[in-house]
């Protein structure tokens, strides 16, 4: 068993390092066509088969409840971001696809916010890197 303090001590560190550095790069979304939540959900769609991902899918990767990812999703719709329509294979969900906007939105910030992530995260060799990648993934409930 770990050492309590110990594993206080590194939890507070890891907590306190996302939210710094999460803050830090906020600033990657000023003056842009869309906020960092809309990145997020852009991110999941993009990287899609064809620009389109099952809004379950969307939900699982965010933050936010589902609830809210819904709200963002009527709100991305509306912004002329996203298309929405009904699941085929699934009645009680909907399949949410990225227009021609919406995609060179997302292509626009994610070039500043790809670097940004690429200079905090240049404080670490690439050993480093790999080594914290394999520790966050063996956390994440999911993965182990």
């Amino acid at each position: 068993m770990t050492d309590r303090k110990l594993a206080l001590a590194v939890w507070e560190s890891l907590f306190r390092a996302q939210h710094e550095i999460f803050t830090a790069m906020a600033n990657d979304f000023d003056d842009t066509p869309i906020t960092q939540a809309e990145y997020d959900v852009l991110l999941t769609v993009t990287r899609s088969p064809e620009q389109t991902a099952r809004l379950r899918d969307i939900t699982s990767k965010m933050l936010i409840s589902q609830p809210s990812v819904s709200r963002l999703v009527d709100r991305m719709v509306a912004n002329g971001l996203l298309t929405k329509h009904p699941d085929p294979e699934d009645g009680r969900g909907a399949l949410v696809t990225a227009t021609d906007a919406g995609a060179r939105a997302f292509r626009t910030v994610a070039s500043v916010h790809g670097r940004s992530i690429a200079e905090h995260m240049s404080r670490l060799t690439e050993a480093e890197q790999r080594t914290l990648y394999e520790l966050t993934e063996k956390l994440r409930p999911t993965r182990a």
